[in-house]
């Protein structure tokens, strides 16, 4: 554990919290713990670990660290991030209402619609952009309001503060989506809310090689829960993915740096393209959400959504099957630049009508904006969009 006489940085956090040298061999990295099962001592008595589903020291290590990182008193990690969003529902019970943003990751809208709601779980889908109108759809039996900020893929944010203050005098648990951001850029549970939600697929992994998931918070009561429903329904990372987690999480601050600044570079570009109809990037001085993006983060990611052309299916096929240097794939948030088509891809499940009530185009585009060389990159956007 860090012994500083300060607080440390969030670099430094990255690369040390949740970890010491072995004391066994003195390894400067955390060892992987692959066993199933542990030695005891005798009956009843063990060195607090009987089974790995339950305790893996390699998972603690990760939890720890990420924990650290959000400023959380505790760290859960899962097999995925479906997992984690999937153990936060199995605390609630049929009947339960959850207010959620409308334009939330696909996986999550599946998991809510045609999931959850078969087990009595009811779900309201709002414009998470206004504060006000998130507060409306709150009934008696609300228990959790769940908002992506920015969304997935038309980077619209939520007031992290204004949110989790009125809903807490409702008693209403604020879970944040901070994927996109990482804690490098925002914190969730500094601005009021419950707890901070990670696919740790995505930037705190940052190599595009591991499925993962995590939830962080302070609550004692919700933790000892989430506890249980960890070991309980068992969707547990194994301990090479939380090692390769822990790696990742070592050069966060670096890499978020680097998408950050090459993401604002393209975005100006794409914002002037006579070929694009639109931009999604709170970077922007014109989105209309700058000045909060401004307030509640300390930078605005490598998330870019755009629009080629007339928005059309034909136009966003033109221009994705052109990229040579953005790889033509799901996912997000890896070294490498790829580009994604969510109505087909990640967001397959939404339903058209839905979508393009969100002034979600059928032909919109997403880039998860890499640590290249930056006139690389603008230069394949440059060959994509000539055929726009």
């Amino acid at each position: 554990m860090l012994r500083l006489d300060t607080k440390p940085g969030i670099s430094t956090l990255a690369v040390h919290a949740g970890q010491e040298p072995d004391p066994t061999t003195g390894a400067v990295m955390m060892p992987i713990y692959q066993t199933s099962t542990y030695a005891q001592d005798a009956l009843g008595k063990n060195k607090g670990f009987e089974y790995a589903r339950t305790h893996n020291a390699t998972r603690a290590a990760l939890e720890r660290n990420l924990a650290g990182l959000e400023g959380a008193k505790w760290g859960l990690s899962f097999a995925s991030g479906l997992a984690a969003t999937n153990a936060l529902m199995q605390t609630l019970s049929a009947g339960d209402h959850v207010v959620c943003g409308q334009n939330t990751y696909g996986g999550t809208f599946r998991l809510f619609d045609k999931v959850w709601r078969r087990h009595g779980l009811e779900f309201t889908f709002v414009d998470a952009t206004s504060t006000d109108g998130i507060l409306a759809a709150f009934t008696p039996k609300t228990r959790v309001v769940f908002v992506e900020t920015p969304t997935n893929p038309l980077m619209q944010l939520t007031d992290i503060a204004a949110v989790s203050e009125r809903a807490r005098k409702k008693g209403v648990l604020t879970v944040v989506d901070n994927t996109f951001m990482t804690p490098y850029f925002q914190r969730p549970l500094e601005l009021g809310a419950d707890v901070a939600f990670h696919s740790v697929t995505k930037y705190l992994n940052g190599h595009s090689d591991l499925i993962g998931g995590a939830l962080l918070l302070n609550d004692d009561g919700l933790h000892d829960q989430l506890r249980f429903l960890q070991n309980a329904a068992g969707a547990v990372p194994g301990p090479m993915d939380c090692f390769l987690a822990l790696r990742g999480t070592k050069t966060l601050a670096v890499r978020m740096q680097r998408h950050d600044e090459n993401a604002r570079e393209l975005a100006g570009m794409l914002a002037k393209h006579a070929k694009v109809s639109k931009v999604f990037y709170p970077g922007l001085p014109d989105h209309p959400q700058h000045a909060l993006a401004k307030r509640q983060a300390s930078g605005f990611g490598g998330m870019i959504s755009m629009i080629p052309g007339d928005g059309s299916l034909e136009a966003g096929r033109a221009v994705f099957d052109r990229f040579r240097l953005f790889t033509r794939a799901e996912s997000l948030g890896g070294v490498e630049s790829l580009v994604c088509h969510p109505a087909s891809m990640t967001h397959a499940s939404v339903p058209r009508e839905r979508r393009l009530a969100m002034g979600f185009a059928d032909g919109l585009l997403r880039l998860s904006v890499g640590i290249e060389d930056v006139a690389d990159l603008r230069a394949d956007l440059e060959r994509a969009l000539g055929a726009a």
